[in-house]
């Protein structure tokens, strides 16, 4: 998903009190067959988190064929997730996800911002608050290779004893400006050492690489899937459906002292390097894992002698009211 850079927002301390922006989200995943499907068996995350920043005021999930069996639940990171099984024969299967969000811009308590990165690895010291909350994503994942080329590109950045949220967000500006947002270039299984040779790909792969650069180095961070709301240019009507899916990423940030979240568990700065800021009140956060194949939007087996198929996707972030 491209989108228009933003500019960088810096929170305050304290909970939020932010204004709140009302979102409309849409998004329709649309599954055609050339021949009879006689079963399908889905998973979706789709379903925007509750978070001290976003309210989720209504949401619901349609699927067409009515579902045999569908049900809700929420798995170890906290995310909600869609189960269904459609027994009906089908040559279509269309889920929809329709909700509505309160969106403001995250607060952060920057008293802990200026401690160096190398005192934010939770696997170095799990004594750190919060750090045994931390460590499984601080380790390698199935599309987040630790390779000696994220290690390199990463220390530029990490540099010793760098403030980490100083040395973060300098690895943002480096992702954003030397790789080019390119949708031809990767696929959805590409690995890091592809996305390096590329040079390029889309919010998933910037997000995958950021991930692997902070990881390397011991940090702590996660995959956040979801969605961003984009502005058309001025005189110009919004295209409903042109938003996408959209990723980022999240490093934790150690609190020291006071508790500060309620659970001394630290905080999670929102970075995005595909627009070159921090997340603000534009960021609609739906799930959260250690990479992409953790979160899709949809995946499932289905049973059927069709030999071909298409998908198609249809995302709208539509601002209601300012609050």
């Amino acid at each position: 998903m491209s989108e228009r850079p933003l500019s960088p927002t810096r929170g305050g301390r304290g909970r939020d009190t932010m204004p709140r922006v009302r979102y409309r989200v849409s998004h329709t995943t649309t599954y055609s067959y050339d021949e009879d499907v006689t079963n399908s068996f889905g998973i979706a995350h789709v379903t925007p988190k509750e978070l001290p920043h976003q309210h989720v005021e209504k949401a619901e999930v349609r699927i067409v064929p009515l579902p045999a069996d569908q049900s809700s639940d929420v798995d170890f990171y906290g995310n909600t997730v869609t189960y269904f099984q459609v027994l009906e024969p089908h040559r279509l299967l269309e889920i929809t996800a329709a909700s509505e969000v309160d969106v403001s811009t995250p607060v952060y308590d920057e008293t802990s911002f200026d401690q160096p990165w190398e005192r934010a690895r939770p696997l170095v010291d799990p004594t750190l608050p919060g750090a045994w909350r931390a460590t499984d994503l601080a380790v390698a994942s199935p599309l987040v290779e630790h390779t000696q080329e994220a290690y390199d590109f990463g220390a530029v950045s990490l540099t010793e004893q760098r403030p980490i949220v100083e040395a973060a967000e300098d690895l943002m500006h480096r992702i954003h400006a030397g790789f080019d947002y390119d949708d031809t270039a990767t696929t959805v299984t590409s690995t890091i050492p592809e996305i390096f040779e590329a040079e390029g790909g889309v919010c998933q792969d910037f997000a995958h690489l950021m991930l692997a650069c902070f990881r390397a180095h011991g940090l702590a961070a996660r995959y956040v899937s979801g969605y961003l709301a984009t502005t058309p240019p001025p005189g110009e009507p919004r295209l409903v459906g042109a938003d996408a899916s959209h990723a980022w990423v999240e490093v934790w940030v150690p609190h020291y002292g006071a508790d500060f979240s309620g659970a001394g568990t630290g905080q999670w700065l929102a970075l995005d390097p595909t627009n070159d800021t921090r997340a603000d009140d534009r960021y609609v956060s739906v799930a959260w894992g250690r990479d992409y194949a953790d979160v899709p939007p949809v995946k499932g087996v289905i049973y059927t002698e069709a030999t071909t198929s298409t998908l198609t996707v249809s995302v709208d972030v539509a601002p209601d009211q300012q609050e």
